[in-house]
């Protein structure tokens, strides 16, 4: 497989990892939302429903194509999957802080089930996505 072609197959699988994750986190807020009587509460607090779907998906396509290359990119520089959890703990540090100044600005305490818990999520079905696909412990532990 030449590299056009490993590029185009991230390309594909990284988009279809980002629509699904940002499809069940998005579902999450709503359901948070409409489960706590406020529909579209974190929504419009993020710049409105249409804004924040654009936004929400194009970010999660660019994440999960930038996963899936790395992933990828582990059989040939084991040490790429270090580079990934560490991008991982810092994007949840980052979710932590917005969750925290979310809840402060308009959210409330619901802001760490409506934001964080929706990373969460995300990252666990991320995984879950990239587990069926790819040796992910293997890699991990070729990374050492």
């Amino acid at each position: 497989m030449n590299i056009d072609s490993r590029a185009h197959h991230s390309v594909r699988e990284g988009t279809a990892l980002g629509l699904i994750v940002a499809t069940s986190t998005w579902l999450w807020v709503a359901a948070v939302d409409a489960v706590a009587r406020d529909p579209s509460r974190t929504f419009e607090l993020l710049g409105g429903i249409a804004v924040f779907t654009i936004v929400h998906f194009a970010l999660n396509i660019a994440y999960g194509v930038a996963i899936v290359s790395i992933v990828r990119g582990t059989s040939r520089e084991p040490t790429l999957m270090m580079a990934l959890v560490f991008g991982f703990l810092m994007i949840e540090f980052g979710f932590a802080f917005l969750t925290a100044v979310l809840s402060s600005v308009g959210l409330g305490d619901l802001a760490w089930l409506r934001v964080f818990a929706g990373s969460v999520l995300g990252a666990l079905v991320a995984a879950a996505f990239l587990a069926r696909r790819h040796p992910l412990l293997e890699h991990l532990r070729r990374a050492k």
